[in-house]
């Protein structure tokens, strides 16, 4: 993969983990820049790690599905993207927090980045190396976590369920580019 597409896949990756440290961002009291960095390091170092274990896990079954590789990554992230769409449209605000505790902050990185453990699957799938996504989703979604921490702090909520959409839009257009890509090829 390009560094634009693995750039453009950790963009829409990071989207949840903005949207919830902007969420996190308008409801924590008193606010320290202590609590946007404990965000950026929790969800950033999840967001790495996850693809890592997915590609694990995906490396183990990768030659029984290597023929419909390019599909399965087509489904996985236009399903991801499906629903992060659908979460912002029409799911709860669960994501809201109000203190964070370690416990919490754990809870909400598991959450945000299970999608990135389905996407370390897709680049299992596809024989992609992880190492170069894995530091590109990391750090991009530190710097969006950090960055929503203090636009929720100073803005408010005003744009959280757009930014969910714009993230699902980008997997699911990078789906169709996996899958373009394996038709022209055959």
């Amino acid at each position: 993969m390009s560094f634009l597409t693995d750039f453009l896949l950790a963009l829409g990756l990071s989207m949840d983990a903005f949207a919830v440290s902007m969420s996190s961002g308008t409801t924590i009291r008193p606010f320290r820049l202590n609590d946007a960095l404990k965000l950026a390091f929790f969800f950033g170092g999840f967001q790495a790690f996850m693809p890592v274990l997915g590609w694990l896990g995906g490396s183990a079954v990768s030659e029984f599905v290597s023929d419909y590789a390019p599909w399965i990554a087509f489904l996985l992230l236009g399903f991801i993207g499906g629903k992060m769409i659908y979460e912002a449209l029409y799911g709860s605000p669960e994501g809201k927090v109000s203190s964070l505790s370690y416990s919490v902050l754990f809870v909400l990185a598991i959450a945000t980045s299970i999608d990135a453990l389905a996407v370390g699957m897709s680049f299992a799938f596809l024989s992609t190396p992880i190492l170069e996504p894995v530091i590109i989703i990391g750090c991009v979604t530190f710097f969006m976590s950090f960055c929503g921490a203090i636009l929720g702090y100073r803005m408010g909520h005003f744009f959280e369920h757009e930014v969910e959409i714009l993230g699902g839009l980008i997997l699911i257009g990078l789906g169709c580019k996996i899958l373009a890509e394996h038709l022209l090829w055959i």
